[in-house]
């Protein structure tokens, strides 16, 4: 899995996700600069290693690359969260510890991207097509007193 980008790295690939498009050095060194003094060399070494490390790619323009981002931020997030919970010995709990720090927004996120994940609803039940045991299953649930050889039988649940 990814290790968690640098403050720097993240910096730089903050600018390339957000543009959406091949970049050059100098076009993410005057962004920097906009916020923190830092050299051309700085930013060509960060983005020279991002392409080591697999998280851009780069073609040759001239005497120069332009960098393009191989996958989205979002498909970073997801990595890094995917990662930090398999280290968790209990994944229920990490989850449940996970879904109590989020806000509403987020859950509702949550939501939508279940719905999303599972595709198109599932049939109703009168709507689902009959199976082979379709009479059995409806007198096991319909009328379980009614069938005294089951476990289910007048014992109860």
């Amino acid at each position: 899995m990814p290790r968690p980008l640098g403050e720097l790295e993240d910096a730089v690939m903050t600018r390339v996700w957000k543009w959406n498009r091949p970049v050059t050095v100098r076009e993410v060194l005057e962004d920097l600069q906009q916020e923190r003094s830092i050299a051309y060399t700085t930013v060509m070494t960060v983005l020279d290693n991002l392409h080591q490390k697999g998280w851009v790619r780069r073609e040759a323009e001239g005497r120069a690359y332009r960098y393009e981002a191989v996958s989205t931020r979002a498909a970073y997030a997801a990595a890094l969260m995917n990662d930090a919970w398999s280290q968790s010995d209990n994944a229920a709990a990490a989850l449940v510890a996970f879904f109590a720090m989020m806000s509403d927004e987020q859950r509702q996120a949550l939501r939508d991207a279940l719905r999303i994940v599972q595709g198109p609803e599932t049939p109703e039940p009168d709507q689902a097509p009959p199976s082979s045991n379709a009479s059995t299953e409806t007198e096991a649930t319909d009328s379980p007193g009614r069938n005294p050889g089951s476990a289910q039988g007048g014992g109860g649940r």
